[in-house]
């Protein structure tokens, strides 16, 4: 059974393949991906690894780890929360003209 692990603190330079590269040193990795703001193009700072084998030692040996310079923080990751539907929310600030 695979574990999908949350890997937070990533240096805004660290790629997917870095990640990669990181985590199979402990096991069989399944995916590695760096989440990239859809705005700008850039690391949001976090990712995800997916690990078929060997996640606990990976949790283990890689949380407070450093790479690229950053300690980072590891865990096995939380499902995503469910977000209500609807789009926006307030009024964003901005009143009519009469």
């Amino acid at each position: 059974m695979s574990k999908n692990l949350y890997v937070g603190n990533l240096s805004f330079k660290t790629t997917s393949d870095d990640l990669r590269r990181a985590f199979e040193a402990h096991g069989t990795v399944t995916s590695a991906s760096v989440v990239m703001d859809r705005e700008t193009g850039r690391s949001r700072g976090f990712g995800f690894v997916e690990m078929s084998s060997g996640a606990e030692q990976a949790v283990e040996q890689m949380n407070n780890a450093e790479l690229d310079g950053r300690r980072l923080t590891v865990n096995e990751a939380r499902p995503r929360a469910e977000r209500s539907g609807g789009g926006g929310g307030g009024r964003g600030g901005y009143r009519g003209r009469n």
